[in-house]
């Protein structure tokens, strides 16, 4: 619609003042951007005045009161203490942990969190040397190796966190929505591995992608998912899909420590 009232296949003109070469599109935004500039200062703000009245003595505003000059219930403010109250600092970062930790079985979550760290650090550098590096000298080798390995240590301590996790009933005493976070991040983890095979680019993920294609395409998901192309994949991989896994880890570490760390199962003789 745009392109039938302005033709933007024209060639471009520009205005031409000493060194300075502007085209008049351009030289609207500057303008227009001055102009806001100069608004901004000069228009008084609202409630400006009504602020100004009040007193200047921070130190005479009782305690939990919002400072002067500020509005009383503000989001900010409101953010702030639903975060005190759902995660006070004593239980987000406690100094101690109860007895029944000292398991084994409760290590594993720690393990996988170690194990993503490196996963994430060495797909950084193999994200900013790019896939000619990874695939034609030494060290990118070692790094397109560590990467993979850390892969491989990230899903072994993750599926036993998961079976431990399992079989202990982790869901018990309202922590229901942190054994299901912990389950979504399996899944997407497991979304984030396909595109990395994809991304391999060798004869391993071109044969993975030829497989896969018929089954996403029988799904319905292969017309805006297409694993035969790389950039999408590529993309996929070292954006998209880590971005969620790592935010979907954040928010399962912060429920796990509001609800704390889940007991063992009573035994038979114990009461329940």
């Amino acid at each position: 619609m745009l392109g039938s009232i302005i033709n933007l296949n024209q060639p471009a003109h520009y205005l031409h003042w000493h060194f300075i070469d502007l085209s008049p599109a351009n030289l609207t935004v500057v303008i227009v951007m001055l102009v806001v500039f100069a608004l901004a200062i000069l228009l008084p703000f609202p409630g400006a005045r009504s602020a100004e009245r009040l007193p200047a003595v921070r130190a005479s505003a009782p305690q939990g009161a919002p400072a002067p000059g500020t509005a009383p219930g503000s989001w900010t403010g409101r953010l702030r203490e639903l975060a005190l109250r759902s995660l006070p600092p004593e239980r987000l970062l406690p100094d101690s942990q109860p007895a029944y930790v000292a398991s084994w079985i409760y290590v594993f979550g720690v393990l996988t969190l170690s194990a993503l760290a490196v996963v994430v650090a060495s797909g950084v550098v193999l994200a900013l040397k790019g896939p000619a590096w990874w695939h034609e000298t030494g060290i990118g080798h070692f790094f397109n190796s560590v990467h993979l390995w850390a892969v491989e240590l990230f899903f072994f301590v993750m599926v036993v966190h998961l079976w431990g996790k399992f079989f202990m009933a982790a869901w018990r005493g309202g922590r229901a929505r942190t054994w299901m976070s912990g389950v979504v991040i399996f899944l997407v983890a497991i979304g984030t591995a396909f595109t990395g095979y994809l991304s391999q680019q060798n004869f391993d993920s071109q044969w993975i992608s030829t497989q896969a294609k018929d089954a996403m395409n029988s799904m319905g998901i292969g017309a805006f998912f297409n694993v035969t192309n790389f950039g999408q994949m590529y993309s996929y991989h070292v954006i998209l899909l880590p971005a969620a896994v790592l935010a979907i880890v954040v928010a399962h570490i912060l429920l796990v420590r509001r609800h704390g760390v889940v007991p063992p199962l009573p035994g038979r003789g114990s009461a329940r």
